[in-house]
């Protein structure tokens, strides 16, 4: 598990990443600087950042095949500069197609929302425009005083997947990372009903800090996810109480749509919500989220009001 106690994105690497061994494609890579002008880097055995600029523009769709991965694992990492001080972390990929999502994807949160366990992936879309750095403000939209907390793995996709089977899928990911699908529970419920809408406002989707590829993770459906308010643990499941797993996700989307390189998959969250309160314990400017999985990272943001 990952230490929880608030540190800086470097300590956060150095803890995290200090026993993974940097061969073939296992590789932990980040997009790190000021926003819109992010460059590309990978976490070296120590933790560190090395800029990868100088061999790559950017952790773009086309760097995201189990070859173009390979490439990048094969650069000597002591040629790679170290990059100094505490940069902000941005999404660790850009270029993201489809921002796809599930719904009602835990046991114990269908249960905690009184919804019955669905028979087959429920799906809804977050609005591109809400992607969000993992350590930026989240903005309070006008209007919006119902706002919630979902921690979530996110799939990360890597080749054009059609019609796959479940046990091709994973030749189609790239990796994980850690999303944050904040929602706003009145948009969502009282306002036609439409999930989208509740999802999608500006800053809804911080994801990151990492791109960690897929060979890091022996099973990805048995890895710790949980957030924090406050300093408050909220939310404390396993990725193994996934009603759909990553594997049936994935195949079962791609009978749906072309998935391509970059689009990524929200796949579900545990119990803890606020909304499943008693009573229910909505954010609030000044509020403080922090969630995170296992082997994958750690997000933290403030909610701010609306600007």
């Amino acid at each position: 598990m990952l230490t929880r106690k608030l540190c800086s994105c470097a300590a956060l690497l150095a803890a995290l990443f200090l026993t993974i061994t940097l061969n073939a494609a296992e590789i932990t890579l980040v997009r790190y600087g000021p926003a819109g002008s992010e460059k590309p880097g990978i976490v070296d055995d120590q933790g560190r950042i090395r800029d990868l600029s100088g061999h790559i523009t950017d952790i773009t769709p086309d760097r995201l095949s189990d070859a173009a991965l390979e490439e990048i694992a094969a650069i000597p990492m002591a040629d790679l500069p170290l990059v100094t001080g505490n940069p902000r972390l941005g999404v660790p990929l850009t270029g993201i197609g489809k921002m796809l999502a599930i719904g009602f994807n835990y046991v114990n949160h269908a249960a905690e929302m009184e919804v019955q366990l669905p028979t087959e992936p429920l799906l809804f879309m977050k609005a591109n425009s809400a992607l969000n750095g993992p350590f930026d403000d989240v903005i309070q939209p006008r209007n919006g005083h119902k706002l919630d907390y979902e921690a979530e793995l996110v799939v990360v996709i890597g080749k054009r997947a059609q019609y796959i089977s479940e046990a091709e899928v994973f030749d189609y990911i790239a990796g994980y990372t850690v999303g944050h699908d904040v929602s706003e529970r009145a948009f969502q419920r009282e306002r036609g009903g439409q999930f989208t809408k509740g999802k999608s406002a500006d800053t809804f989707a911080p994801v990151g800090p990492y791109l960690v590829t897929r060979d890091n993770i022996d099973d990805i459906q048995n890895l710790s996810i949980w957030s924090e308010v406050n300093a408050e643990m909220r939310q404390q499941g396993t990725t193994a109480d996934m009603v759909f797993g990553v594997r049936q996700i994935v195949s079962h989307l791609s009978q749906f749509m072309t998935l391509y390189p970059g689009d990524i998959i929200f796949t579900g969250t545990p119990a803890g919500v606020g909304d499943g309160m008693v009573p229910p314990s909505y954010l609030k400017p000044g509020d403080v989220v922090r969630i995170g999985i296992e082997h994958i990272g750690e997000q933290r943001q403030v909610i701010v009001a609306p600007r």
